[in-house]
């Protein structure tokens, strides 16, 4: 029971959210256009995802490893990794071997949609793919180098949407691309306060990510445009792509958003009372792109 609690640890499994939410909100507005939709491609898009985001997050702890976590003294429930490698619960070794396992399962899914008729995943899967390797592997080690915040605002937003639409619709319109923009926002938001605790660490070990590049008073200002911009992108989306109305209950999120930006500017990253902001961060995308989500239905359901 010991050692299969190390594989789930391992696998974070409920960062998940973070990237099968958009194939949610941009399989909704598939069906909505088409008024069908296809669950072999769906669940395919869905393990395909999902598997691909394991394997990064597996690939994150293995090199981690040997970089900001074992120095890492302000860990949460939500940064600093799963640990499983500095409690002695899983080997490097072995957690490389399941990052490639299921970085290995992500491109048979693709290869399988390839197969039913949609060429294009071959070109969005591999920067997907590449994204989530180059994060964190060296040498490249996007998440050092400043660039890695940028790489996770497309991957899981506008990249991931456009491929959803694309498999379910067969068309690559531009509408599929910027429908990840309210969870793109989001999803770099979740990563950039989860990068506060981690500062100090990731400092020493030459992990230079844009909080540490910035300081600490300049980051709280891009978090708090970044939890806000998604409902400013929510009317760009009515405005200029004609979405349903309904969209704007997204809103439902903001007051998450307003809180989270308060504990972040008030409490030091290193406190306890710190790990709510990193809570309602995770809180405000899933609720943002549940909303999105059923709004995307009903509006489908009831035109």
């Amino acid at each position: 029971m010991i050692f299969l609690q190390a594989y789930l640890r391992a696998l974070r499994l409920p960062f998940l959210t973070g990237s099968l939410m958009p194939v949610a909100v941009a399989g909704a507005l598939a069906y909505g256009e088409k008024g069908t939709w296809s669950p072999l491609l769906l669940g395919l898009t869905f393990l395909g995802v999902g598997a691909l985001h394991l394997g990064a997050n597996l690939l994150n702890d293995y090199y981690d490893s040997f970089g900001s976590d074992p120095i890492n003294v302000h860990v949460t429930p939500f940064s600093g990794g799963s640990r499983v490698i500095q409690d002695g619960g899983l080997s490097p070794d072995i957690v490389r071997f399941l990052a490639f396992l299921f970085l290995g399962l992500g491109c048979v899914c693709g290869l399988a949609l390839i197969f039913l008729g949609r060429p294009w995943v071959a070109v969005l899967g591999t920067i997907g793919l590449l994204a989530g390797y180059l994060y964190s592997a060296s040498p490249v080690q996007l998440m050092s180098t400043g660039l890695g915040e940028a790489a996770i605002f497309v991957a899981f937003g506008p990249l991931l949407t456009w491929g959803t639409y694309y498999v379910q619709t067969g068309s690559l319109k531009p509408v599929g691309l910027a429908v990840g923009l309210p969870l793109a926002f989001l999803i770099t938001a979740i990563l950039w306060i989860n990068e506060f605790p981690d500062l100090k660490a990731d400092e020493e070990a030459g992990k230079r990510q844009l909080v540490v590049r910035l300081g600490l008073r300049q980051a709280r200002r891009v978090y708090a445009g970044l939890m806000l911009a998604p409902f400013a992108s929510i009317f760009f989306l009515l405005e200029v792509f004609h979405l349903p109305d309904l969209m704007v209950a997204a809103l439902v999120a903001m007051p998450l958003a307003i809180k989270a930006i308060r504990v972040a500017w008030r409490v030091p990253p290193t406190e306890p009372e710190f790990i709510p902001a990193q809570a309602l961060t995770i809180q405000t995308h899933v609720l943002v792109g549940l909303t999105m989500t059923l709004a995307l239905l009903y509006a489908a359901w009831w035109r």
